[in-house]
């Protein structure tokens, strides 16, 4: 008989510990999770899923457009929120039950409850309950953070966003990144005025430079308001700001909190998410500029949820971002203690959180000692359009070798047709030395569909002439990838 009440205890809910539990027990390990909110965790229940069906929803007032230059006899129509937010809750409830099916089924014993660490061996209720484990892995992902700045609380994060009684007719979005980024066009899409302040330079940091620059310009066509170099000052519910002659940018009207802010670990149900998006709020920037917004959602990272779950004390290293600091097996200093997703802040994907539950499995409880490659990982931003990226940028790349640029930017023929000014860029980094492929950046609807294929081939260190030796599909977008036979420059 074991010494332990459990092989495996995870705590958190997400995809990667859900998997991780279920590919376990599948071992014949006895196998326990424990999860605070809602099964399923961010991408499930307040990331990638509601997010990407708020993005087909904010697609359809151009579509209206375009059907008409296609001869379809169409009139504009409104965007009802509660009709929509209605079948997406819906459809979270249906997904979360899945996710407890899959556990249940895979025989994994649930616990609806905050859980904590005791010692390396001993798993915390909130009731105070205890349970030992011969092994623990901590999958608690991460949360938006907010800036030090008074009166924060009056906004809003990405995790309230999918519980508005109702849009507002006017938001800031602070923050450049990929969050912001497609926030901005989904709430541009549905309607909303919108308006972005970002402190650096251009947004989406990180990214290829001339891909990026391309989805600002598209951006700002679409009647996103950008401001770079700018960021918040102050910010105050707009009956007290100091200066009633600021202009509000939409409704003055209140639009209420949202119906029930998303918690998670780090954002529990205590906290003041709740009573966030008082508004209308009256915002100063660093550009000068007095204004008030019915919301204003800080899209400015996020942090990992290790806070209160008893990491230092069982002796676990907690890093300067406050991520677990895990070696290449998702092992802690505790050797019974393990960690994947997001609170390791290695790459912050939920396929990637969920290789690396896969990998701890086989690692503890076949032994087949695996480590993750988080080399060449596709993703995708899902601005409007959508951004492909695999590989270096080019900025990246010439830093570390000499390359060759092949690149083209044009206007797709479906949205050309309907008068559209949409353009799209179409870009491949490489080696000189090797004609090795050694970056892909794709801006154009349905980036995500075509760079996932072509993040095979560049896995598979694909090389320029492999590309072109490849017949085109016509006529697609995507053929320029197979067809740019002159480099457009050198560096």
């Amino acid at each position: 008989m074991s010494e332990f009440d459990y092989d495996l205890f995870v705590i958190g809910g997400g995809s990667g510990g859900v998997r991780a539990a279920r590919v376990a027990a599948a071992t014949g390990a006895k196998v326990a999770l424990a999860e605070e909110y809602r099964m399923g965790g961010t991408c499930v229940i307040r990331g990638c899923v509601p997010k990407k069906l708020m993005v087909f929803a904010s697609e359809y007032r151009e579509m209206f457009n375009d059907a008409r230059s296609y001869g379809w006899d169409v009139e504009d129509g409104d965007f009802n929120w509660p009709k929509f937010s209605g079948r997406l809750n819906t459809e979270l409830d249906r997904l979360e039950q899945v996710y407890r099916g899959l556990l249940g089924s895979s025989d994994v014993e649930i616990f609806d409850t905050r859980a904590k660490l005791a010692d390396a061996h001993t798993v915390e209720m909130a009731d105070g309950t205890k349970k030992t484990a011969k092994h623990i892995l901590v999958a608690t992902g991460g949360h938006p953070s907010r800036p030090d700045l008074p009166n924060a609380e009056l906004g809003i994060t990405s995790n309230d966003i999918f519980q508005m009684k109702q849009l507002p007719k006017s938001i800031l979005i602070i923050g450049g990144g990929y969050i912001a980024c497609e926030f901005a066009c989904i709430l541009n899409g549905l309607g909303v005025d919108v308006t972005l302040y970002y402190r650096g330079a251009q947004i989406l940091r990180g990214f290829d430079e001339e891909a990026r620059g391309l989805i600002a310009d598209m951006m700002r066509e679409k009647g996103i308001d950008i401001h770079v170099g700018t960021n918040i000052v102050e910010m105050a519910p707009a009956e007290d700001r100091p200066d009633h002659s600021a202009q509000p940018t939409g409704s003055d009207a209140a639009m209420g909190a949202p119906a029930e802010a998303a918690k998670g670990i780090g954002e529990t149900p205590t906290s003041d998410t709740a009573e966030a998006a008082k508004g209308p709020i009256w915002v100063k920037s660093t550009n000068g500029k007095e204004l008030v917004f019915d919301h204003v959602m800080f899209a400015t990272g996020r942090d990992p949820s290790t806070k209160g779950l008893g990491l230092e004390e069982a002796g676990v290293e907690i890093g300067r971002r406050g991520e677990i600091v895990v070696d290449e097996y998702s092992q802690t200093k505790v050797p019974s203690i393990y960690a994947i997703g997001d609170v390791t802040k290695r790459v912050e994907l939920t396929p990637v959180a969920i290789r690396e539950g896969m990998a701890f499995v086989e690692t503890v409880f076949k032994g087949n000692p695996t480590k993750v490659d988080h080399e060449l990982i596709p993703s995708a931003i899902f601005t409007q359009p959508e951004m492909g990226t695999v590989g270096l940028s080019e900025e990246d790349a010439r830093d570390q070798e000499p390359v060759e640029v092949y690149c083209t930017s044009f206007r797709p023929m479906q949205t050309a047709f309907a008068g559209r000014p949409d353009r799209v860029l179409m870009k491949l980094i490489v080696s000189q030395k090797t004609r090795v492929v050694l970056g892909c950046h794709i801006v154009s609807p349905h980036a995500g569909e075509m760079i996932q294929l072509a993040g095979v081939a560049i896995k598979m260190g694909a090389t320029k002439e492999q590309f072109d030796a490849t017949c085109a599909v016509h006529p697609t977008i995507s053929e320029e990838l197979v067809t740019m036979r002159d480099p457009v420059r050198t560096a």
